[in-house]
């Protein structure tokens, strides 16, 4: 049986005090600390650069597992968490590189692109609260004095903060939630490895001062190492010869300027290793050794206690160079909502009501699995949601407010009648769900609440006119809802809560004839498709979206071109469709995805694929707007969102 978290006072999903207070008497933490207790490891050198990503539950002992990849294979990168986002800076591919990547402590997966530094950087420190990730000092390849910093919340490139009081590279840095610290390191003159600390408060932009000093001089220990009041500064280098990595174990108060205190010994020498913090205990995992030259090694320490470190468990391959954190080292670990998802006061991660828009498979040249998703209540890049089972084109998805579900496509000339389903609230994998009808792809879908129904399609040979449909809430086959008024693929779904409507598409071989047909059906009842009236342009494989009275079809091909064409109509209503406004770029095979206020239209075809993501606010008519990128440029993909057509 999992945790319970106690229930809450008010329906709407809003906390009130006596919620917190019961949460925090009956369990001892709120239910977002659960998240504080991950740890993860990234990148290294094993000798050659890896792009590993390992995770440990920091409350217990045991060997690291798998948790995703990095974009790049990296070592020497410095790394920023917050209670919700682990990022990294800066590092060597082998080059010292200028970029930024993250995940999200809760899911499983592999990381995106954040944004850059102000330059390619190696060896330097970073650190950060909930709200602000700093990267201090590092070598461009010269020795710089640099602070700059980000708001972790938001993607997007570094600015400048303040300077530190010394150029240095490989030094160790600590926050907590005011303050960040940044200690030892190497410096050519007048010495070689440093004993200074200097610290910089959080909120204020400016240069750091002079806090105090090491027990000894040393370097290239890793970052993000502190409970709410300490830091410790353990293991590191402090020579030049192959056995000069040091075992020592400094502490810090952080709360008051002032020298470091020996705090205790590791088990073994090590450096260019990764260290991780919740309030209870420092896990310090893998880097240089004397001996065998690398280590796999986790080992952690109590910050109450003291003393020498016990062994954890291992990494799942010797490295070092490796960098790592976790998201409740300064006593971050708090009741704050995480973003782009949020906890529920009942302890279940929950993506927001219509937030969340996926684009998955598509050609990008070739076949992918890859599925990412953009929040459509933002603007922004796409990022990793996970896999699907194979590599897919010309599939589509349907979704509600639990399951996204992607039918169909094109496996390497092969149309395949899969459906696959995750859930709306954890990202990851897509696995099994059932079958379609009849293989096909290249088709319009449209949902409620309850039913997710699959318009006519394509085979690769023939078009046809078959409408299947499932239930989310069970797993297994499809079933057939009725026929499309006309054999039609390429279409475009666009629906409310009761009514879908299907807009466009081609006709059979060999003419594969385009039409301007609207098709309606009442989701809740089987049977045939009635004709609704015409769109405004005659095209096949544009992309339909809606809120819920309102349905928006965009882009296609309007033979013999491309068409940026954005029309709408009004769902309970039949009729023709009006025109709306144009997309930023003539583009046919795109998907998107909407809530009660906004679509996006994303990726598809120019006739070179394309990685752009647009968007409009669906209650006005106007051309659309710049929203971000895709992570990969793609066509013939599927795409869907979970609150389309007033499901939220």
């Amino acid at each position: 049986m999992g945790k319970s978290y106690p229930t809450r006072s008010n329906a709407r999903g809003v906390w009130k005090l006596k919620d917190i207070t019961r949460a925090k008497t009956t369990i001892g933490n709120y239910p977002i600390d659960s998240q504080s207790q991950n740890a993860l490891f990234a990148g290294g050198a094993t000798p050659s650069n890896v792009n590993t990503v390992d995770q440990v539950n920091m409350t217990t002992t045991g060997d690291a597992t798998d948790f995703g990849d990095l974009i790049t294979a990296v070592k020497h990168a410095a790394c920023i968490t917050s209670n919700s986002r682990l990022i990294t800076v800066g590092g060597a591919t082998p080059g010292a590189t200028d970029t930024m990547e993250y995940v999200h402590f809760k899911t499983q997966g592999n990381f995106a692109d954040f944004g850059n530094i102000s330059a390619s950087t190696n060896f330097c420190a970073a650190s950060g609260n909930n709200t602000r990730g700093f990267r201090q000092g590092g070598a461009t390849p010269s020795l710089v004095n640099v602070i700059e910093f980000v708001e972790t919340a938001t993607l997007g490139n570094m600015t400048d903060f303040g300077d530190l009081t010394q150029t240095v590279q490989e030094p160790g840095a600590a926050a907590n939630p005011t303050r960040c610290l940044i200690f030892g390191g190497y410096k050519p003159s007048p010495a070689f490895w440093q004993n200074r600390i200097e610290f910089h408060e959080i909120q204020t932009t400016g240069s750091s001062t002079d806090f105090g000093d090491l027990t000894k001089t040393k370097g290239s220990m890793g970052c993000n190492n502190s409970s709410k009041t300490s830091a410790l500064a353990s293991g590191g280098y402090e020579g030049s010869g192959v056995d000069d990595y040091t075992t020592n174990i400094d502490k810090i108060n952080m709360g008051s300027l002032g020298n470091a205190t020996v705090f205790g010994t590791l088990a073994v020498k090590s450096g260019y290793n990764a260290n991780a913090s919740n309030t209870v205990r420092s896990i310090v995992a893998g880097g240089g050794a004397a001996s065998p030259g690398r280590t796999n090694r986790i080992e952690f320490c109590t910050f109450q206690s003291g003393g020498a470190g016990t062994d954890f468990g291992d990494l799942t391959a010797a490295r070092s160079g490796i960098t790592g954190g976790s998201n409740g080292h300064g006593g971050i670990e708090t009741f704050v909502p995480r973003d782009p998802e949020l906890y529920s006061p009942t302890g279940k991660v929950v993506n927001q009501p219509g937030d969340i828009a996926i684009f998955g498979g598509g050609d990008a040249p070739s076949d992918s699995k890859d599925v990412e998703f953009v929040k459509i209540t933002s603007t922004g890049n796409g990022t990793n949601w996970g896999d699907l089972i194979q590599n897919i084109d010309d599939c589509n998805a349907v979704a509600n407010g639990s399951r996204y579900l992607m039918a169909g496509g094109d496996a390497g000339s092969t149309y395949q009648d899969q459906i696959q389903v995750t859930q709306v609230s954890t990202k990851g994998n897509f696995s099994d769900f059932g079958d379609l009808t009849a293989a096909k792809g290249e088709f319009g879908t449209v949902a409620s609440n309850t039913r997710g129904i699959f318009g006519a399609g394509y085979d690769g040979t023939n078009v046809e006119n078959v409408i299947d449909y499932i239930t989310f809430a069970t797993i297994g086959n499809a079933t057939d809802f009725g026929d499309a008024s006309t054999v039609v693929g390429g279409s475009a779904g666009m629906c409310s809560p009761t009514r879908g409507c299907f807009s466009g598409g081609f006709g059979p071989s060999p003419a594969y004839t385009q039409t301007n047909v609207i098709d309606y059906i009442t989701i809740a009842s089987t049977g045939n498709a009635t004709d609704f009236g015409d769109a405004s342009v005659t095209r096949d494989s544009p992309t339909g979206t809606s809120s819920a009275t309102r349905g928006v079809a965009g882009g296609g091909n309007a033979s013999p071109s491309n068409t940026n064409v954005i029309d709408y109509i009004t769902i309970g209503s039949t009729g023709n469709a009006t025109d709306f406004g144009d997309l930023t770029q003539a583009r046919n095979k795109l998907q998107s995805g909407s809530n009660l206020t906004r679509a996006v239209f994303g990726g598809g075809q120019t006739p070179s694929n394309s990685n752009i993501i647009d968007f409009i606010a669906i209650a006005s008519t106007g051309d659309a707007t710049d929203f971000g990128d895709l992570i990969k440029t793609s066509t013939r993909l599927g795409g869907d969102s979970n609150g389309h057509g007033g499901l939220s």
